[in-house]
């Protein structure tokens, strides 16, 4: 039997490997196109204080309350009750589990530049029949290697997670040699957009917005943890090296290339700028290392999603047959359950790809809402504790930028991801009545059902504007 705990280096990485997907290698030509460097600036510094609060939101409701497992599903449930608790384990789960599907077809997009030619197209953009095959393939391999045990999986995610981040290293390295002040200095502002600092740095933010979602990954495994007193130090530590990274990339990428020649790069952007600096051998390793980071975290993040629903159905919140751990300790039922999922996604990728990527966008914006949650029941929490004003001032502020990214997400979005709610609370209903013997809801939470109903309906009625706009 597995019965090993993660210990801190490798809860750090998988924070770290969740956080830094494929992301990270097309953000100097996202953030270029949108904003000069001075808005970029500006950007990552209201980010980088608002990811930092909501990390050490992590870190101190572990210290507060380090019997509490299962990160963003059990604190919202302890804070806020079962309903709640559900919706944030739902959107969670369905963000994860729909998003990594990502990660495979970029992965085989990847292995198209080594293979693929004119005349023989073989993986494509990760969706020919290859693609899918081998994606369906890496799928129940991981499944098999995350049954082995969490322990066991971690410690592979460890190895690969040094792989990747170490030729991002070498960019920020080499670009600190290769930075060119008068290139950087010839467009700080961005003019050439005609678009206002603060329009930029808006643009940013919703760029800025996606590339932390990962960093609650060692709470969400804070079972499976060798000290719980780790989480918190696990979260802190990811999004300090992950923001250190991201920063370093797209600002020192401005003084190697002009912006708007960035601007124009084809992603991922980190090749083609690799490439200016050590001449083609560029695209070559940053493919490589793409392809080695997404199957990082396509392994962190099926973890993820595996342990949600069995954290869950240990409470009434999702299906009994979903509370079962393997000799491993390894949530098995959940796992399949998250494994099926997947495989029927890459489905769609393969048949009907339009289908995938309007889900993807509906269900990213299903993660804003848990986020948001986290800091008010650390707010909750640290005023009920009678906390130190540092603790209670984190999860006000940290309340406050959950709220930032919501709006910035756009109604649009928020609107359709009720849509994909709906289905999950009757499930819920479903769960709560056959774990209760009865519908167990309190007065608040019937209020919040009949509020997103309303929604629902609303969103149903714009559905076919909401999808084209």
């Amino acid at each position: 039997m597995s019965n090993k705990k993660i210990g801190l280096l490798s809860l750090t990485a998988l924070v770290l490997s969740s956080m830094i997907g494929s992301g990270i290698f097309s953000l100097p030509q996202n953030m270029a196109a949108v904003a000069g460097a001075e808005a970029i600036s500006i950007g990552w510094l209201i980010t980088g204080i608002g990811i930092i609060f909501l990390g050490l939101s992590f870190f101190f409701i572990s210290r507060l309350r380090p019997e509490l497992d299962g990160g963003i599903y059990t604190y919202a449930r302890e804070g806020f009750g079962e309903l709640m608790g559900f919706m944030s384990a739902w959107g969670y789960w369905l963000c994860a589990t729909i998003g990594i599907v990502g990660y495979l077809t970029v992965a085989f997009e990847g292995l198209g530049v080594f293979t693929d030619s004119e005349s023989a197209v073989i993986f494509g953009q990760g969706n020919t029949i290859a693609s899918f095959i081998g994606a369906s393939i890496i799928v129940w391999l991981v499944h098999a290697l995350i049954a082995s045990g969490m322990k066991e999986a971690a410690s592979v995610n460890l190895v690969a997670t040094f792989v990747k981040v170490a030729p991002l290293v070498l960019f920020i390295l080499l670009g600190l040699w290769y930075f060119d002040a008068e290139i950087f200095n010839a467009d700080v502002k961005g003019t050439v957009l005609n678009n206002r600092v603060g329009e930029q740095v808006e643009s940013t933010m919703l760029i800025t917005l996606w590339v932390f979602t990962g960093v609650e990954g060692a709470s969400v495994l804070s079972a499976h943890a060798k000290k719980r007193t780790d989480v918190g130090l696990a979260t802190v530590l990811g999004i300090l090296i992950a923001l250190a990274l991201y920063v370093a990339i797209t600002i020192l990428s401005l003084g190697i290339l002009p912006r708007e020649t960035i601007a124009n790069l084809a992603n991922p952007s980190m090749g083609p700028l690799l490439d200016a600096m050590i001449g083609p051998t560029g695209k070559v390793i940053i493919t490589a290392c793409l392809i080695v980071s997404v199957l990082a975290s396509y392994i962190s993040w099926t973890m993820y999603s595996s342990e949600i629903p069995y954290r869950g159905a240990k409470n009434g919140a999702f299906p009994k047959i979903l509370d079962k751990l393997n000799e491993n300790g390894t949530p098995i039922n959940s796992l399949w359950f998250t494994g099926f999922i997947v495989q029927f996604c890459l489905v769609l990728v393969f048949v009907f790809e339009q289908s995938y990527n309007t889900l993807l966008l509906i269900s990213t914006s299903m993660i804003l809402i848990p986020y948001f949650l986290i800091g008010a029941y650390l707010t909750k929490l640290a005023f009920q504790k009678q906390a130190h004003w540092f603790i209670k001032l984190t999860g006000i502020m940290a309340s406050i930028y959950g709220l930032w990214i919501v709006y910035a997400a756009g109604l649009q979005y928020l609107l359709l991801s009720v849509v994909l709610y709906v289905p999950g609370i009757l499930l819920f209903l479903h769960s709560n009545r056959k774990f209760h013997g009865k519908f167990k809801l309190v007065s608040f939470e019937k209020v919040i059902l009949t509020v997103i109903l309303v929604i629902f309906c609303y969103a149903i009625y714009r559905l076919p504007e909401l999808l084209v706009a």
